[in-house]
């Protein structure tokens, strides 16, 4: 009996020691750490048009902001484009969209790149295979993520983004 107990206090600690997920990752020096406190501070947005679609897709915005960007990410650790637009999508409208660019790309019709509006999913093409999506925020303004400033408001008129411009497609009616 007393083995047997003994056998089983042993089993239980042996097993509890294994786990596959590291609770806490020590520092690589043993200097004292000096933490700083880094707050989201996030720009004041001041919309030319108030509408419910920009005032839901600037909340869902800033719940995303700075976050940075990971390719096959997926939540606030880090993202990647097509899991922003997913995750922005389905925050601010109840709507589920398929988790690739490339399938995102296939969904709702396609509009004249004159007539985008609020809610439109932008995309572009950044390299022979490569592809990058956004939503149209207001006027030639899209959300999206970049690998140096994380989730963020850029232009359409910004060269860059203006000469690897491909389509925009809308979802919503």
């Amino acid at each position: 009996m007393a083995k047997c107990l003994l056998f089983v206090v042993l089993s239980i600690f042996l097993l509890s020691g294994c786990s596959a997920k590291q609770l806490y990752k020590a520092p690589k020096t043993s200097k004292s750490l000096n933490l700083t406190i880094v707050k989201k501070v996030i720009p004041e947005y001041k919309p030319s048009q108030k509408n419910w679609i920009t005032t839901a897709l600037y909340e869902e915005y800033k719940k995303w902001y700075r976050t940075p960007y990971e390719y096959g990410g997926f939540d606030s650790s880090g993202l990647d484009c097509s899991s922003l637009v997913q995750n922005i999508y389905k925050g601010a409208f109840n709507i589920d969209l398929p988790r690739t660019t490339k399938d995102q790309a296939k969904k709702g019709y396609l509009v004249g790149r004159a007539s985008v509006r609020e809610g439109d999913l932008v995309f572009f093409k950044t390299g022979f295979k490569d592809r990058h999506a956004g939503i149209i925020i207001e006027k030639d303004k899209f959300i999206h993520t970049s690998t140096k400033r994380g989730v963020s408001i850029s232009s359409l008129n910004n060269p860059y983004w203006r000469d690897k411009y491909w389509q925009t497609r809308r979802i919503l009616p």
